[in-house]
């Protein structure tokens, strides 16, 4: 376990990210997302992140009933503040346009006030069916900065104060608005997804250097690009979408060099992510007790430093990267 910044709230160095068990483009159900957690804690995994966002609230209560099985005080949960939950009335569609297979029963809305944070936050500790939970993210406020900083982040200090968390950040996908908070704010963690990895190093220019200055803890997401890095291959996405030509052509380069030291490329994406000293924390997704195995599986491989020096030499990493 791992301490978040200084704020004594301890993480896993390997974590399950919940999105997938809110029926992440398509459906999982109830007892698969509990065999996923239950396998996930197997595997020693302590650290899960969910947010509303996801399925409409539905990872967080799949989430809270699967560790209900658990002493409360041997995990860390993390959720995220910044999309409200709005009833709708019937008849609902559904919610695929966010990625979620689920009926559409609330409408997200953006809300970084003061008011928005509490009122999330109170809505997410329902759902999860807990008193607390462990760390709380300002959840992508990309568009939404100058409320984000005036009046979302000073909330969530009030709330550490009063102890209903135990740790503050924000989470995006993006790694600049992550410096700024770090070096703006006094958050313990900042959460960042996909621009750590084998494919992205932006987050290695700035965020990372100004966490270790700062003690700030970095958790991060998106090791394999949404796929791409987890499994190369013509049709798969990074990003979300369809990936590039070349950028498949560099992951497939990447698996080539991976294959000849026997390691296989899932296992390098998480070792490259976990190995910078201000990373905390890798979560990964999983939608069964499957994937949760093998991620835990992958993320033990010890990767030899020739693999890292090969990438290297064939351009693949920056000279300078060293895990």
């Amino acid at each position: 376990m791992t301490g978040l910044g200084r704020s004594g709230v301890q993480v896993s160095t390997l974590g399950l990210g919940a999105a997938p068990l809110a029926n992440l483009y398509s459906e999982v159900t109830d007892e698969q997302a509990h065999d996923t957690v239950t396998a996930a804690w197997r595997r020693g995994v302590r650290y899960f992140d969910t947010a509303p966002h996801y399925g409409l609230g539905l990872s967080e209560r799949r989430l809270g009933a699967s560790l209900r099985d658990f002493p409360r005080a041997r995990y860390t949960v993390s959720t995220k503040v910044g999309r409200r939950l709005e009833p709708l009335d019937p008849p609902h569609g559904d919610d695929l346009a966010d990625g979620f297979a689920v009926a559409a029963t609330h409408r997200r809305v953006w809300d970084f006030s003061a008011d928005g944070v509490r009122r999330s936050l109170e809505s997410s500790l329902e759902r999860l069916g807990l008193d607390r939970v462990d760390v709380v993210y300002l959840h992508d406020p990309d568009d939404h900065a100058e409320q984000a900083f005036r009046e979302g982040y000073p909330a969530l200090e009030r709330l550490r104060a009063e102890g209903m968390v135990g740790a503050i950040g924000a989470g995006m996908n993006q790694a600049e608005m992550l410096t700024r908070f770090v070096r703006d704010t006094d958050v313990d963690v900042v959460l960042c997804a996909g621009r750590y990895t084998l494919l992205d190093q932006r987050a290695r220019a700035d965020l990372l250097p100004a966490a270790l200055e700062r003690g700030v803890s970095v958790v991060v997401g998106g090791a394999f690009n949404s796929g791409l890095l987890a499994d190369p291959r013509p049709g798969a996405t990074y990003d979300y979408a369809r990936a590039p030509a070349g950028l498949l052509e560099r992951a497939l380069r990447m698996k080539a060099i991976a294959d000849r030291h026997g390691v296989p490329l899932r296992a390098a994406a998480l070792a490259f992510c976990a190995a910078h000293p201000a990373v905390a924390s890798v979560l990964v997704g999983a939608r069964s007790a499957a994937e949760a195995e093998d991620c835990a599986e992958q993320f033990a491989v010890p990767v030899p430093a020739a693999l890292w020096e090969e990438l290297r030499e064939n351009g693949l990493l920056p000279a300078e990267e060293t895990p």
